[in-house]
């Protein structure tokens, strides 16, 4: 009653009394909103088995927890050890608040009850524990009283032959056969097809007056003119005005007489130039026919005349040059295709034998394993 009235009148026994009671209720509010719980997967184990332990806390979100760490075979409790621990993953709950966890891996190796301690976690600065847990440890019981029935380890067992394993291997192993026998005997039939092989021949067209002109520097070189072998030089002349006149003119001029040969130039050509042409086939008729014998002037004069008649009917013609490529028949643009073919069979039976052949090697060393 007393306190009720110092409070009731604000005296300072009562405002003391007052913030004891928030304080009071801020340290529940605080421990309400921070929960501490361990867990074990198993409460019985045999000796070396290992068990989780899973402590967990929730609390307000913004707050940081600070879970124990335990080294490598470190003693949570004597006769318990720690063989390793791991973080779990942060899960959001209700009320803007969040779970965290850890996981230990206990092991024993004594057979005995042990009474896990009740782990600190300090959350904020202040203190929390978990529940504590008891973990039985068993031992193997062993007969002494019969050691003769103590076996060694057997050794490893061989698995059954299953023949669903083995049996998509061994078809395609037969197909893998059937494939390189087919490949071996198109090689062969590869080599019994022999190849056609065709040869483009370029040709080069010289015009007629090069080549004319060409064949009188070689009657010069070799000094046709000056010879007394006056037919040679007048055969060798007049063979190559005849070459020259049937390139030049398009009629059969090597088999045609001199008079033939004037007779047709006549609609061709000046009658100047005609009458110099005829002199030349008339005089190497005379030393050829008649054993006239000439001089050697008059010898030059008739190759200047050979060559002025070329130079005058000549045509700008240039050098060209064509391409000339052989014609295959039936047979050989059929026996070409052949071999196309067959090669393309060649390749692809090729390719796909060494994938199939990797492909059952790689399966049977995992079926061996």
């Amino acid at each position: 009653m007393a306190l009720k009235e110092h409070i009731k009148y604000k005296t300072p026994v009562g405002r003391m009394a007052l913030t004891v009671l928030l304080l009071l209720c801020c340290a529940v509010a605080m421990n309400a909103q921070v929960q501490v719980e361990q867990k074990i997967d198993s409460v019985q184990i045999f000796i070396g088995q290992q068990t989780g332990l899973h402590l967990t806390v929730n609390m307000k979100r913004g707050q940081k927890a600070v879970l124990p760490e335990f080294k490598r075979a470190q003693m949570i409790t004597p006769g318990v050890e720690v063989v390793s621990w791991k973080d779990g993953d942060t899960t959001n709950l209700d009320n803007d608040m969040i779970q965290v966890s850890r996981t230990y891996q206990l092991t024993s190796f004594d057979e005995k009850v042990y009474a896990i301690p009740a782990l600190n976690v300090k959350v904020g600065g202040r203190n929390y524990s978990g529940n504590q847990l008891a973990l039985k440890v068993l031992t193997v019981d062993v007969d002494t009283l019969h050691p003769n029935q103590f076996f060694p380890p057997k050794d490893v067992q061989a698995n059954p032959f299953d023949w669903n394993e083995w049996s998509t291997y061994f078809w395609l192993s037969v197909l893998l056969v059937i494939i390189c026998v087919a490949i071996v005997y198109l090689v062969y039939r590869l080599k019994q097809n022999k190849p056609i092989i065709t040869h483009i021949r370029i040709v080069k067209h010289v015009p007629a007056h090069q080549r004319a002109l060409k064949e009188i520097d070689q009657i010069k070189a070799e000094q046709l003119v000056q010879s007394e072998d006056q037919k040679a030089y007048y055969t060798k002349l007049t063979e190559t005005l005849r070459k020259y006149i049937q390139e030049r003119f398009g009629f059969n001029a090597m088999e045609m007489t001199s008079s033939e040969i004037i007779d047709a130039l006549q609609q061709r050509g000046d009658k100047k130039m005609i009458d110099e042409l005829h002199e030349i086939f008339f005089t190497a008729d005379l030393v050829k026919f008649a054993k006239y014998s000439t001089l050697i002037n008059e010898n030059d004069l008739n190759l200047v005349n050979a060559v002025n008649f070329i130079d005058q009917t000549k045509q700008d013609d240039k050098p060209t040059e064509e391409r000339i490529v052989p014609k295959l028949s039936d047979d050989d643009k059929k026996s070409r295709n052949n071999r196309i073919v067959i090669k393309s069979i060649i390749s692809v039976g090729v390719v796909v034998a060494v994938a199939l052949l990797g492909y059952i090697i790689y399966n049977i060393y995992l079926l061996l394993l």
